[in-house]
């Protein structure tokens, strides 16, 4: 039996899982068995499209088509919170299994402050992210530092502070740091996150910490609420799931990644926040002037609800057919999520004229977080 706070190595009992799914297909498995017994009945994933550069979120009944989900896609950049919204806005009564990232856990947390989630009704199954890769970035980058040719790659992780790649012909891996100091690598948001351990999951899952002869061949589980401990137990009971107890010197190598990781985060934060700290507002006003009103910024964020249609057509927000629109258009959705803005990107990688938003609404949702540290001692939630 498991409990919350404890943590574990586990992988799939099945030998074909097992080889399908990565770091041991646990991930994988624990989705089929919660499929299966009737814990959920359904599970979103992520799934390779037509490329690896193609992420695409994917709605699964059949505990067999769940093998097409396993793996990782660090040049994906889908956020899942407002799918999950629309598919139990969808399906009254139904139970859904979903894969998330740091991100996707904080959108579903804010949506479920609204009312518009029921938290209740999903079994999350978290995975440890370093962050993510934008796909015409990814495919510039690996043509231009690894000069290969990105329709050849047919795998990529981010693992020990490189960017790894495997391609027709060999692999070759570079360092985060050297990629991102000349403009390529993860996402600006993705870099200055410290949520990489979803703990606001029911299960938080990686390959961090897994050493020895589970090495590549198990996933660290950490038990982060009684919904994944139920789900665990279940499935080693059943057979679906094998588990070995966390080796203490793995424990403490998952802790130093993660502290190395936040340490990157907190350097990119320092390094972004400052250079808009003596204009932020101004900066602000001039790069919004580039808006062209597509309302993506809003359609795509999880926090930007339920009030996104004030923002829209010919109301107070925002006059119709003013194109740049009125800078007020732009502070007051900054106003509308300053306080629970979760740096998931989303405004800033789907903005076709390239304006920093993601950036703007952190920093001040930051700014915000750091009154509150002052005044209670900690913030709401690290993102």
């Amino acid at each position: 039996m498991v409990a919350k706070g404890d943590m574990v190595y586990a992988w799939a009992a099945d030998a074909d899982v097992l080889k399908k799914g990565e770091c041991g297909g646990a991930i994988t498995a624990l989705q089929q068995y919660a499929l299966k017994s009737g814990m959920v009945d359904a599970v979103l994933a992520v799934k390779k499209g037509q490329d690896i550069y193609d992420a695409v979120p994917t709605l699964v009944t059949n505990p067999a088509d769940l093998a097409e989900t396993a793996g990782s896609l660090h040049c994906g950049t889908l956020l899942l919170s407002k799918v999950v919204k629309d598919y139990l806005d969808s399906n009254k009564t139904a139970r859904l299994g979903v894969t998330v990232k740091g991100c996707d856990t904080m959108g579903l947390i804010e949506l479920a402050k609204r009312n518009a989630v029921d938290l209740d009704r999903l079994l999350l199954l978290g995975v440890n992210c370093g962050g993510s890769v934008s796909p015409v970035l990814a495919r510039k980058m690996i043509r231009d530092k690894f000069e290969v040719d990105p329709d050849l790659v047919h795998k990529e992780e981010i693992d020990k502070g490189q960017f790894i790649i495997e391609y027709e012909g060999g692999h070759a891996g570079i360092k985060i740091d050297e990629l991102e100091d000349e403009g390529y690598g993860r996402r600006s948001n993705c870099r200055r996150c410290l949520y990489k351990v979803p703990r606001q999951a029911d299960l938080a899952c990686g390959n961090w910490g897994v050493i020895g002869e589970r090495a590549g061949k198990a996933t660290f589980v950490e038990v982060c609420s009684e919904k994944g401990a139920n789900l665990l137990d279940a499935a080693v009971a059943a057979g679906a799931v094998k588990t070995d107890a966390a080796n203490p010197k793995g424990i403490e190598i998952r802790g130093k990644v993660e502290g190395a990781m936040l340490n990157l985060g907190n350097k990119w934060r320092k390094k972004n926040f400052e250079a808009l700290a003596s204009d932020l507002w101004g900066t602000i006003g001039r790069e919004t002037g580039r808006c062209i009103k597509c309302y993506s910024c809003i359609e795509n964020c999880p926090v930007c609800f339920p009030v996104a249609e004030e923002f829209k057509g010919n109301s107070r927000m925002v006059t119709s057919g003013e194109v740049p629109p009125n800078p007020m258009f732009h502070l007051r959705r900054f106003a509308h999520i300053s306080d629970s803005c979760i740096n998931c990107g989303q405004c800033e990688e789907l903005c076709p004229m390239d304006i920093p938003l993601a950036l703007f609404s952190h920093a001040i949702r930051t700014e915000g977080d750091s009154a509150f540290e002052s005044k209670l001692g900690k913030a709401p939630y690290a993102n």
